[in-house]
């Protein structure tokens, strides 16, 4: 298994049946994933004029189907993300959305939001041939996976999702103003101190407009800035030091350009959209998963969604935080996805 700390740059440009377990050499158990596995077919679909996306199908061809839903805005896809199910029994569908990982153009705005994104997942449905799907997305991939099968319950037969976010004002407002402060009041600070302007509000526009400034440079400095802030706050146990190391090898520039300029547009959606047609799911079979000391997407959202839908399981994971990689987190969703075979 990777080392954790390089495979969370795979889980952030994300900013994961257990086959067996193991210890490690500092006693904390972890859980061996499903073996690592190539794709047996990868392409490129044209969904506009200006957007081509990158996919690739793992497993078994003619197995169940997991579509696998990214995080971010601005992620991508990885081989990590093709370990959470059997290769025999399921058939792994990813792609990096519009101006993300190897998706051209890449870190392009234009014709980019929900609804495009929506959008182009049942554009590669039907691509593909497939018939219903079950969606695998954490994170922002929970917005997504939601908001499609919102618009297209018919296609969907299943549904994990990991780190709920809604996208309504008051997740994003936690998430940018001073509620993250509330476990990590240095790292935020921290963040907000790094910029020109640390009193500025609202920060995603703020941020935005750093980011697409004219100087190269300074597109870099802040881009760099709100990934590692991120990244710091996605894990209960992260040193600066791993966090600076993650990002020497790696590019932020999609990851912070599309998930700042998502934020600052409320994600493309109406406020509370998300949870007030969760009704459109009653049906589907849905487990939520969630860390219980999550500081980007708090557990109360999965509550509300849980709420909602009285037959979807949820299950709070109690020594996890936002990061899909921690041993208990891989464990409860790979049991998710074991209940759905």
């Amino acid at each position: 298994m990777k080392t954790r700390y390089s495979v969370i740059v795979a889980l952030m440009l994300t900013i994961l049946t257990s086959s067996a377990a193991c210890v490690a050499n500092n006693g904390v158990e972890e859980v061996s994933l499903w073996p690592e596995i190539e794709p047996y077919k990868t392409g490129r679909l044209k969904v506009s004029e200006i957007h081509e996306l990158y996919y690739e199908l793992c497993g078994n061809p003619e197995g169940k189907t997991l579509f696998v839903l990214h995080g971010g805005p601005g992620g991508s896809c990885s081989p990590y993300m093709r370990r959470f199910c059997d290769p025999a029994k399921f058939n792994m569908v990813l792609h990096d959305q519009r101006g993300a990982g190897r998706s051209k153009p890449y870190a392009d705005l234009r014709e980019n939001n929900t609804q495009n994104l929506v959008s182009d997942i049942e554009t590669l449905r039907e691509h593909l041939g497939l018939g219903k799907i079950i969606l695998f997305g954490g994170s922002w991939g929970t917005t997504l996976a939601l908001a499609y099968a919102e618009k297209y319950p018919g296609n969907v037969s299943g549904m994990v999702l990991r780190g709920v976010f809604t996208a309504t004002s008051e997740e994003i407002d936690y998430f940018y103003h001073g509620g993250v402060g509330t476990f990590f009041p240095d790292v935020y600070e921290k963040f907000v101190h790094s910029l020109p302007e640390p009193d500025r509000r609202p920060l995603p526009a703020y941020l935005l407009e750093l980011i697409q400034s004219e100087d190269p440079a300074e597109r870099d400095l802040y881009s760099l800035i709100w990934a590692t802030y991120e990244a710091r706050i996605s894990m209960l146990e992260i040193t600066d030091e791993a966090v600076e190391d993650i990002w020497k090898s790696h590019d932020p520039r999609s990851f912070s350009l599309l998930e700042n300029y998502y934020m600052a547009n409320g994600c493309f959606l109406e406020e509370e959209q998300l949870l007030r047609d969760a009704e459109k799911l009653r049906g589907i079979p849905l487990v939520i998963v969630n860390g219980r000391y999550d500081a980007i997407c708090p557990p109360r959202t999965a509550y509300k969604l849980h709420k909602k839908l009285p037959g979807s399981k949820l299950v709070i994971v109690e020594s996890a935080g936002h990061w899909m990689g921690d041993p208990n987190m891989e464990r409860a969703l790979l049991q998710a996805v074991e209940g759905l075979e």
